[in-house]
């Protein structure tokens, strides 16, 4: 047998010949079920490692930063049973060859072309986290023919949906982070850095198993290897700038995809996102996990990912309707209720609750129904919002009063945040409006108070 050091510095010379071996057991780390195999695929100017196993309809699964493909290791087995399962590492990533340019996701996408071809996989479904996302979504726009189904888990697409509000968050100051000086910083002390993203974006970091970290903490110390991660995130502004155009000149994907988020991190906003890019948007969020999905919950998100693929219907969850991306003929049917928390309390308004407790921790999504000719006056949330609208002619704007303040006229499938304490208004006009809310509870609804009248 080939041994695992043997393979490794056979990936890390690049190369250029596709070889087949037998999976290497690892002492320490995810292990991929008996059967599969591993090939070394040349392809759009680099080489991929790739992971091999089952039968069936194809199925690429794409990871992200901090993980490698060994990220999939309880979905492949899951899938092997009836489908072909190929697992690449990324450009540069885990024990593909390294690479020094090509980060930019639309010629990642091109990487992945290249090992669909070389396995003969004309389609496949491809399932997708973090970086990954990004990677998949832009194989999925421009190649729509080769994807059947896409999956996208816990991690915002560059210039997608409310993308300049993401970049703000304080928490992604990793997004900025890269170059020679940092390069330097971190050598030798991937361990340091890496911890830091399993134990923040995780639910519970205790989920995030110890093997598992050494395992990736070696892999990412190897020569090169940040540097590709550091890439990978360089890259985002061309993203966002190639995302957008693609989007304007060629609309929305038309296959189904799978929005999945965790309810300690994206939860229903990943859904929300996707909306603005994709037509048929399908949403889970998976309980007791952070960002960390294939980690925090395998059997769960395993579960998600089996039931789309294999276009099972959704079922209810303890007598309640399982989270999902709901067109407005469905939420028609749905409860209403009238002011509730997060909500302005304006007479007339309807709320459908979709998901969640605006009043509890945790996500939360709502419909507001806004008839004609209705104001709601300047006030502010404590949580972050993302707003869809759904259907009508809404009117938004940013202050604490309308007057003279700047507004837009927004339609259906437009997008916008409500921030954290920034007052904000809107009304319709001789038109109603249904408007999707989204958060992480508990919210409120904090009205500005009136300027006392001059005299």
């Amino acid at each position: 047998m080939t041994s695992s050091r043997s393979l490794r510095r056979l990936a890390l010379a690049g190369a250029a010949v596709a070889t087949l071996a037998a999976f290497p057991a690892r002492a320490a780390g995810p292990q991929f079920p008996a059967g599969f195999r591993i090939q070394e695929i040349a392809t759009n100017g680099t080489t991929l490692h790739v992971r091999v196993g089952g039968s069936g309809p194809p199925v690429v699964l794409l990871h992200g930063y901090g993980d490698t493909g060994d990220m999939w290791t309880p979905l492949a087995a899951d899938l092997a049973k009836d489908h072909t399962v190929i697992v690449p590492d990324l450009r540069g990533m885990g024990l593909s060859a390294p690479a020094a340019s090509g980060f930019e996701k639309a010629n990642e996408a091109e990487d992945i072309v290249g090992v669909m071809d070389a396995l003969k996989a004309a389609r496949a479904d491809v399932v997708a986290h973090d970086i990954g996302n990004m990677v998949a979504y832009a194989l999925a726009a421009r190649h729509s023919d080769r994807v059947t189904k896409l999956v996208l888990m816990d991690a915002p697409v560059p210039g997608i949906g409310p993308w300049e509000e993401v970049l703000k968050n304080p928490l992604l100051w990793h997004f900025r982070f890269g170059g020679p000086d940092m390069e330097r910083l971190v050598a030798g002390r991937e361990r340091i850095y890496l911890d830091r993203f399993w134990n923040d974006f995780s639910a519970d970091p205790r989920r995030f198993p110890e093997a598992t970290r050494a395992h990736y903490a070696e892999l990412y110390a190897a020569p090169g290897r940040m540097h590709a991660g550091f890439r990978q995130f360089a890259a985002f502004d061309q993203d966002a700038v190639d995302n957008r155009a693609w989007l304007a000149g060629h609309g929305k994907l038309k296959m189904p995809v799978l929005a999945i988020g965790g309810a300690a991190s994206f939860g229903p906003m990943m859904a929300l996102v996707m909306q603005s890019a994709a037509a048929d948007v399908q949403e889970r969020v998976i309980a007791g996990s952070g960002h960390w999905l294939m980690e925090e919950q395998p059997v769960a998100t395993t579960a998600a990912i089996h039931e789309f693929l294999h276009a099972s219907p959704a079922t209810p969850v303890d007598g309640r309707l399982a989270p999902a991306s709901l067109t407005l003929d469905q939420t028609e049917v749905m409860s209403r209720a009238g002011a509730g928390t997060g909500t302005s309390g304006v007479s007339g308004i309807q709320t459908v609750l979709l998901y969640g407790d605006p009043a509890k921790p945790g996500p939360y999504a709502l419909e507001i129904r806004v008839p004609p000719n209705t104001r709601i006056a300047a006030h502010s949330h404590r949580d972050d919002r993302f707003a869809t609208v759904i259907s009508g002619a809404w009117y938004f704007g940013y202050g604490a009063t309308a007057d003279g303040a700047a507004v837009k006229p927004l339609g259906a499938g437009a997008l916008y945040t409500e921030p954290a304490g920034a007052p904000h208004f809107a009304f319709t006009r001789d038109a109603p409006a249904v408007v999707r809310l989204t958060g992480v509870g508990p919210t409120d609804t904090a009205f500005v108070a009136a300027a006392p009248a001059s005299h």
